[in-house]
């Protein structure tokens, strides 16, 4: 694991705070507008435009020990422009001027950006490793709308419930460790801070309130919404942090003022690796998990469409994908990818079937209930959004 690497631009690139999406965007409806996919890969244009996570797309300027852009570069001829962002609701927003012909897009914003008509459709049948990548992320809802794929598959990571072993006793294996209004841990917990976090909530209320009827955590009717904010607002009066910024949320974990809540794998590798380590460990709770499943997506308007291509069928490359999944700590969409990195794989659980079935990956609530229920409209994203601010008060 190259988990070094934070303490710079992401530190820097996660303390980001962008306006989230609201109002009457169309994408909280659940319409898109579908324009024509690309029919072939012509000439490259020699530039590309890339919007991503930190430690997608490295050329060597933070640290020569991470680049793998200048062999992009090399090998199509097109010349790079990265552009790091710090959460989806600015991924969401950056990539709607039409500056970027490419984003590395979470569950969370992705559909917004179809509906909102900024998402070009994919011609997969120009992706070189389409064939390889994981199954189980490929033409899902977080990135296929009616059959049409808008997003390319690119790494995944499930969202963890992580403590201090030297201080929570026992060991927690339920959510009902974060939101126990009379846990001996009160004002130690941390909370996941963005709108999306209220899926987290209709996770543990799908497995302890059936009645309740929840089938997909990011389709929820007024009731079902209701339930998930309350249970959210309960929570809010024990918690220490709502965290974004992982590498400040890594050194609350080794100073004690944070001993349990929600997390990433990449989180509790890297303070297990501390000399000497920090007491953490993690688990993935009995009720399931939500997770994140980043994808790239093209512009409807790309200044540089066939260098975009090139860019999807180089980043999705084996080879490419182990060294940027053992930089940024997540699990590869390649599968491919972990011939070379065997151990890695199996840390991130990159291709155990019974580990990924317990997941909700990030999607884009809409008011088309993605449960496919047609007799109720449920909670878009803007008003979760509404209902988020609320939550934290």
């Amino acid at each position: 694991m190259h988990n070094a690497h934070r303490c710079g631009a992401v530190a820097v690139a996660l303390l980001l705070v962008a306006a989230a999406c609201g109002g009457d965007d169309k994408a909280t409806t659940g319409t898109t507008k579908a324009a024509p996919a690309q029919k072939q890969i012509g000439a490259g244009e020699g530039a590309v435009s890339i919007l991503a996570w930190p430690y997608y797309a490295e050329d060597g300027t933070q640290d020569p020990n991470y680049d793998w852009v200048s062999k992009f570069e090399t090998d199509t001829g097109c010349q790079a422009r990265v552009k790091y962002f710090g959460t989806s609701d600015e991924a969401f927003t950056l990539f709607g001027t039409g500056d970027y012909d490419v984003v590395s897009a979470s569950g969370d914003s992705s559909l917004r950006s179809v509906a909102s008509g900024d998402a070009a459709p994919i011609n997969t049948d120009l992706l070189t490793n389409y064939d390889d990548l994981a199954p189980f992320l490929k033409e899902q809802a977080w990135n296929s709308v009616d059959g049409t794929v808008y997003g390319v598959p690119h790494g995944w990571g499930a969202n963890v419930l992580q403590y201090r072993t030297d201080v929570v006793s026992p060991a927690p294996d339920s959510w009902a460790a974060l939101f126990d209004p009379n846990s001996p841990y009160a004002g130690k917990i941390a909370a996941y801070d963005s709108p999306i976090y209220i899926a987290d909530a209709a996770v543990y209320l799908m497995a302890t309130k059936p009645k309740l009827g929840i089938k997909n955590p990011y389709a929820l009717d007024d009731t079902q919404f209701k339930a998930a904010v309350d249970l959210l607002k309960q929570q809010n009066g024990h918690l220490s942090e709502y965290w974004s910024d992982y590498v400040a949320y890594e050194d609350n974990y080794r100073a004690g003022s944070t001993v349990m809540g929600t997390s990433w794998q990449v989180i509790a590798n890297t303070l297990q690796a501390d000399k000497p380590p920090t007491p953490v460990d993690s688990v993935l709770p009995k009720e399931g998990s939500t997770a994140w499943s980043d994808n790239w997506m093209v512009h409807s308007k790309a200044q540089h469409p066939n260098c975009a291509y090139e860019w999807l069928n180089y980043i999705t490359s084996p080879d490419v994908q182990a060294e940027v999944a053992t930089t940024f700590g997540e699990a590869p969409a390649n599968l491919k990818a972990c011939d070379s990195i065997a151990e890695h794989c199996q840390t991130y659980h990159a291709d155990d079937k019974a580990y990924y079935d317990q997941l909700h990956y990030w999607t884009t609530p809409t008011k088309k209930c993605l449960d496919g229920r047609t007799d109720v409209e449920c909670k878009d994203y803007s008003e979760w959004v509404a209902a988020w601010t609320e939550i934290k008060g």
